[in-house]
């Protein structure tokens, strides 16, 4: 079995900071681009940030300057910090890996189950 477990949504004051974590769990053999999608009430799911395997990111223009997306390669994780949180930026955060090579064989446009993420103004 291979999941996406995401963690660190919470509730936070607007101008607050929070740190979201996403592994991958199984014997993987290799993650291809990581990245965080969010999804708000009634809106689609937008690209938030993510990162390729040389280490090439990509922002949103809603969260440049504020946002800081990374990844570890050796533990299949990547994290988000995100700093001067705005009540916009409330949303259901998504974990995804555009392709996942583990032991039962390969995954495409994968994702995690999301964590929440309130920012009160």
């Amino acid at each position: 079995q291979v999941r996406l477990v995401e963690s660190g949504g919470a509730l936070v004051q607007a101008g607050g900071s929070l740190t979201l974590s996403c592994e991958a769990h199984g014997t993987i053999f290799s993650v291809g681009t990581m990245g965080w999608y969010r999804q708000a009430p009634g809106n689609a799911r937008e690209l938030v940030a993510n990162i390729q395997t040389s280490g090439a990111t990509e922002y949103a223009d809603s969260v440049k300057g504020r946002f800081t997306i990374s990844r570890d390669y050796a533990k299949n994780a990547v994290y988000l910090q995100m700093n001067s949180l705005k009540p916009e930026d409330t949303a259901v955060y998504y974990c995804n890996a555009n392709r996942l090579a583990w032991a039962g064989g390969y995954e495409f446009d994968f994702w995690g189950q999301g964590t929440q993420v309130t920012v009160s103004s």
